[in-house]
């Protein structure tokens, strides 16, 4: 790729790297989507590892404790983490049931908390749309955990693939945008 010599050239460019890759984000939204477990299992392993690498700064960090009741309690919180980790990591499965009751939880609690927030700023305009997403998100969590565990066959694997579809073709639609206003700009 040539470098652009103008300052509208580069965000001509820039644009158009944020369209390939608001399209990559839709193709991916779309196979998460057509495999929810996959996508679920790889999520799981990828937050496993996640705890494993964790719990090794928590051991780098236990070299900075100033004493030896917080060395090693900084040291046992690693060991932990790692094994926790490991154990997760090669058992996905566990994993994903796990992660999918969490998820589902978490959006029984931001709902209500969504719904009380609207209690508060109800006279506000447009404080309709908190009270919907609060709804909405009460119904999701309610979903999720209703049916566990067998929703952890398709809840990660498709609520990652309809996000990455939305955040792909929210920032395909301003990347276009952006790219006319540059080209009216010229």
């Amino acid at each position: 790729m040539a470098a652009p010599t103008t300052i509208g050239g580069t965000f001509r460019q820039a644009a158009g790297i944020s369209i390939g890759l608001s399209l990559l984000m839709i193709v991916l939204g779309v196979f998460a989507i057509a495999l929810p477990m996959a996508t679920g299992i790889g999520i799981a392993i990828l937050v496993a590892w996640m705890m494993v690498l964790g719990g090794f700064a928590h051991l780098a960090y236990a070299f900075a404790a100033e004493g030896a009741g917080a060395f090693i309690w900084r040291v046992l919180i690693g060991l932990a983490y790692i094994v926790g980790g490991f154990y997760l990591a090669f058992h996905p499965a566990l994993s994903l049931v796990s992660l999918t009751l969490l998820l589902g939880a978490v959006f029984l609690a931001e709902g209500v908390l969504r719904i009380t927030f609207f209690l508060q700023v109800r006279s506000l305009p447009g404080a309709g749309w908190i009270l919907l997403d609060g709804i909405l998100t009460v119904i999701l969590g309610f979903l999720v955990t209703r049916n566990w565990p067998g929703s952890s066959t398709w809840a990660i694997g498709t609520i990652v693939g309809a996000n990455l579809i939305v955040s792909g073709f929210t920032r395909l639609m301003y990347s276009i945008a952006a790219r006319r206003a540059l080209a009216t700009s010229v």
